[in-house]
């Protein structure tokens, strides 16, 4: 499990300086722009902040997770196939873990950090 771990880390280390690196930019900005867009909507709508609602309120979680996914599903897609391309042109294999926590990281983090806080925002609270 070390081995894995340290793997992780030293990949991660080339991600930053290595080729495409624009994406780790790029795709949070995406990410950011498609909360942006799902805030506004939720607070118009009248709805709680997005991560909150999303753990507090689980009669309505599934609903939450596939309007959600339907917003940043694609971002989250292209993450693991850039990220995957990356793996396959650096290190000739591709490792499907790294490729998920890459995508999360990326894509999903910043979408839930900033959906609820654009809401709020929007909202005047």
């Amino acid at each position: 499990m070390d081995d894995i771990w340290m793997r992780f880390v030293e990949n991660m280390d080339g991600r930053v300086s290595g080729p495409m690196k624009f994406r780790l930019l790029l795709q949070p900005i995406m990410a950011i722009a498609f909360a942006i867009r799902s805030g506004l909507a939720d607070a118009s709508a009248g709805k709680a902040p997005y991560f909150w609602a999303l753990l507090s309120d689980p009669a309505h979680r599934r609903e939450m997770l596939r309007d959600g996914w339907k917003s940043i599903g694609k971002v989250f897609v292209l993450a693991l196939a850039l990220d995957a391309a990356y793996q396959f042109m650096v290190m000739r294999f591709v490792y499907p873990g790294e490729a998920i926590v890459v995508a999360l990281a990326l894509a999903i983090v910043p979408y839930l950090l900033v959906r609820g806080l654009v809401t709020r925002l929007a909202r005047g609270h």
